[in-house]
């Protein structure tokens, strides 16, 4: 297989240092358990597909958007004693983002955008620090579970190696999927207290307290149709919003 040139991973000097890039693309993962059927790299494989499907399309476009290799370890703080899952702190990414950046700034690569595949990240509050030393360099985070609604596709998505992340597997690399008769029902506890339920309080779960095969969510209706009709209609989007990216001055983003 030729190399893509819009994955640097892939791509040769020859080609980088002709290329005027627009767009820049950080894809962060995760490294744990996925109930008992789906691999520990689901989140890093789910990101890295998807950065790499969305630059595919922008790129036949017309956009020179570059994406980085893949981060594979997110914040698994509430999974400390889920075996191998392996946890990288949020100040740890915070220093990684910023060196990233710093480098894509000198090289006045200044539209960035970090691709998140795992609800244990969450970059925001780092982005606003590095925003205010980055000054010439626009930052943004997407999730790129977010970027379509889950419910066209699936009647219970589940939130972790439920329905949607499976049948995207099941589309992406199907050999690393076990049958679903391995797989467990995902039944997961939420907490007692109203403040909960109604969503205004927040905490983090812990895992082990939560579920018993680390799943949230029944994968029993997951198929690889569904998961490639919800992936193309998420790289698709994410496409869109790469060119919208590039094409749109950073003195001129509001309206």
């Amino acid at each position: 297989m030729p190399p893509r040139p819009y994955i640097l991973a892939e791509t040769n000097w020859k080609t980088v240092k002709d290329t005027s890039y627009q767009v820049a693309v950080l894809p962060w993962g995760a490294t744990e358990a996925h109930n008992y059927h789906l691999p520990y790299a689901t989140d890093t494989i789910q990101c890295d597909y998807v950065a790499a499907e969305s630059a595919r399309i922008a790129w036949e476009q017309g956009t020179k958007v570059i994406v980085l290799p893949t981060i594979p370890f997110g914040v698994n703080t509430g999974q400390l004693d889920i075996k191998l899952d392996i946890n990288m702190n949020p100040s740890t990414q915070a220093a990684v983002m910023h060196d990233v950046l710093e480098v894509l700034a000198r090289q006045q690569i200044n539209k960035i955008v970090m691709m998140n595949g795992h609800g244990g990240n969450d970059f925001r509050q780092m982005i606003r620090e590095l925003q205010a030393k980055f000054q010439t360099t626009f930052i943004c985070t997407l999730n790129w579970y977010k970027a379509v609604n889950w419910n066209k596709y699936f009647n219970d998505p589940g939130d972790h190696a439920g329905a949607m992340e499976t049948s995207a597997i099941m589309h992406i690399a199907p050999d690393l999927v076990l049958d679903l008769s391995e797989a467990g029902d995902g039944a997961a506890k939420k907490f007692k207290l109203n403040g909960f339920k109604e969503g205004w309080v927040w905490a983090q779960r812990e895992w082990s307290k939560v579920t018993k095969d680390t799943g949230v969510g029944d994968p029993a209706e997951s198929t690889p149709e569904k998961g490639k009709a919800y992936l193309e209609a998420t790289v698709a989007n994410i496409a869109k919003f790469y060119t919208e990216l590039a094409n749109c001055p950073i003195e001129d983003l509001y309206e």
